[in-house]
Order: structure tokens, then C-alpha cells, then sequence
């Protein structure tokens, strides 16, 4: 019997079927790698958090970054030991991202900086609080470097004065900065705020960098109003270069603890503090409040006066009247305390 002779086409099919699906898996596989995954209307920016949770951050992909085919995130994430892999930070997902660009994002820690702003803080447990809200780093990890009198000292300020360290402005800083970073960041911020131009002007003062802050820290708790502060810094001034006591209301308050007392009677002015600027001369030993830049250049740039009182506006506007002299002074307060005794403000 003639054998029946196999077609050559069959072999020659076969390969061409092979070739066929490995350019689909190959095409496919490039297609899900650099192919538009992420189409969110802005740039979007995701979290990774300390616990490091692959399924959420998914859901937040999926949910908020608009992920087309988020199986096709997870499988490559999966092929490229992403899950186990994961860095903390904050990360931008921009409109047309590809599953590859995000992971290599993600995987090198390429991140997108913050922008924190603090200002019109008292203390630095205000201060940890509020910049604890902004970054990853805890209050709490702030405060045990705050509140330790050597890491303080490391820095060259006590625990009293290591408000004066930070200076309220808007800064590009990691999310997940850690507490100490964030701390000697704020240093370095610190000393290029006292250039030499400054450091000049508290010298031509009398005044170290330190004590221009706790000035600054009375003139900013005296009153509401900027305006007011070089008037209020050159009469404080005038003060501590004639070698009499501040006599500075808000020192008081400070060191009964309430910052709300309305009315400041003689029984306050004999507490014993050294911020009691009424029972001692010269400034006190750290600052009342963490300083803005506008109180800090009010002190550098104070207006030249000769106004050595000061007493609130019978009005209630939070404005002050200023005198040179005592009997002058006797005559605002006057005018004062008799607008406290008629609206009975004790």
C-alpha cells in the first residue's frame, strides 16, 4: 500500500500559530505594561501609610486615581515583588500614567513633596499637632524630641526656648520626613532666616537672635493689630534700654496659665514667675508664642519713638494708646478701666 505523504503546510501552520500567541502574550503583556492605566482628571495623589496595605492602596487606585484594569496593576505589582516592597510617601498618579511608570514610581520612592504651613501658633504641642495633621510623622514622636532638654540643647536652645526655632512659613518637605528630619530641617530653615542683615540689626538692638523672638513673641500677644507691633517693639525697647521692667500684661497671663484673663488685677502681678515682667526686669526666659515673620521684623525694624506706656483703647478694639509719660499713661488707663467697670469686666 502507498503511504500517504504528510503536507509540509502543517508544520509550517503550526509554527506560524506558535509565533502568533507569542506575539499576543508579548503584545499584550507590553500593551498592559506602558498602555494609559490611570486617567484621573488632575493629578491625584496616593498615601502609602506605614502599614504598608497593598489592598487599599488598590481600592484607592481603583476608586480615586480612575484605574482602567486594575488586575493588570496587581499582576505586574505582584511580578515585581511590589506588595512586599512597599515604601511609605505621598505619590503622584498624572492623567495617562502607565501601570510600569506608577510601579517604578512606587518602588524607587520617587515622591511628590508637601506643602505644610503653620503660623498663629502658642506652643509647640499646638505646633506637633498641626504639623502632625500635614505629614506622616506623629505628634507624639515631635514632642519626646521637644521635650527632651538634651536633644534640645543639641540644637542650642531649652526646652523654653526651642519655640523660637521655628519660623511660621509655607515649606516643600517629604510626607513620611521622620521627626528628628523634620526638627533639622527646621534648624536649617531657621538659620537661613537670620542672615547676616538681620543678625546685624538685633546687634545694633542689644538683642541676640533668641531674645529678638521672645520681643517679637510679647509684641504679637500685646495686639491684634501688625500695624501696631513696631510702635509696641520700639516702646519695649525703650524699656529695656532705660533698665526698667516690661511690665508686659501678656507675660502675666502667661505665668498664671491663661492666656483668656480680660482684666490683669494686682493680686496676678505678684505671681511668682520668672515671665512675671511686672516683679522682674529684662525679658523673660523664653518666648510667650511661636513668633511670625511680621513680629519678628517689627523687632528688627522698630519705629523710633519716645512712648515708654501703653494701655488698650477704652473702645475695645484691641488697638492701644501709647504715652511718654506716667501722667499721661494714668489718663488712658483711666479712661480704660472705667469702660471694664461699666461693662463689668472683672
Amino acid at each position: 500500500m502507498n503511504k500517504i505523504k504528510k503536507s509540509g503546510k502543517r508544520p509550517v501552520l503550526y509554527i506560524l500559530t506558535v509565533l502568533l500567541a507569542v506575539f499576543f502574550v508579548v503584545f499584550t503583556g507590553a500593551y498592559l505594561l506602558v498602555a494609559p492605566n490611570f486617567v484621573p482628571e488632575k493629578t491625584y495623589y496616593i498615601y502609602v501609610y506605614p502599614d504598608r496595605n497593598f489592598d487599599r492602596l488598590c481600592r484607592e487606585l481603583e476608586d480615586s486615581a480612575h484605574c482602567r484594569r486594575i488586575l493588570s496593576f496587581i499582576k505586574i505589582a505582584e511580578y515585581l515583588k511590589y506588595p512586599d516592597n512597599m515604601k511609605t510617601g505621598r505619590y503622584a498618579v498624572t492623567p495617562g500614567m502607565s501601570n510600569i511608570d506608577l510601579l517604578k514610581t512606587l518602588r524607587r520612592g520617587t515622591q511628590e513633596p508637601v506643602r505644610i504651613t503653620f503660623n498663629n501658633i502658642r506652643t509647640v504641642e499646638d505646633l506637633a499637632e498641626r504639623l502632625s495633621a500635614q505629614l506622616m510623622v506623629s505628634s507624639e514622636d515631635l514632642m519626646a524630641l521637644l521635650g527632651d532638654p538634651d536633644y534640645c540643647s543639641s540644637m542650642g536652645f531649652t526646652r523654653q526656648t526651642v519655640p523660637s526655632m521655628f519660623i511660621p512659613n509655607t515649606y516643600e518637605i517629604y510626607w513620611n520626613v521622620s521627626a528628628e528630619n523634620l526638627l533639622q530641617r527646621m534648624m536649617r530653615e531657621y538659620a537661613a532666616f537670620w542672615t547676616d542683615t538681620r543678625m546685624l540689626q538685633a546687634q545694633k538692638i542689644g538683642l541676640s537672635p533668641l531674645q529678638v523672638s521672645i520681643l517679637a513673641s510679647i509684641v504679637e500677644e500685646e495686639s491684634a493689630a501688625a500695624d501696631e507691633y513696631p510702635i509696641i517693639a520700639g516702646l519695649y525697647i525703650n524699656r529695656l534700654h532705660r533698665g526698667m521692667p516690661l511690665q508686659a500684661d501678656p507675660t502675666v497671663k502667661f505665668a498664671l496659665g491663661d492666656v483668656t484673663l480680660q482684666r490683669i488685677l494686682n493680686e496676678h502681678l505678684t505671681v511668682d514667675s520668672p515671665y512675671n515682667t511686672y516683679l522682674h526686669t529684662g525679658l523673660p526666659p523664653g518666648p510667650l508664642r511661636i513668633p511670625s515673620i511680621t513680629g519678628l521684623e517689627a523687632v528688627l525694624n522698630y519705629r523710633k519713638h519716645n512712648f515708654l506706656y501703653m494701655c488698650a483703647k477704652e473702645d475695645f478694639s484691641g488697638r492701644h494708646s501709647f504715652a511718654a509719660t506716667l501722667a499721661e499713661h494714668n489718663r488712658n488707663a483711666d479712661r480704660y478701666r472705667s469702660e471694664l467697670n461699666r461693662k463689668g469686666i472683672w
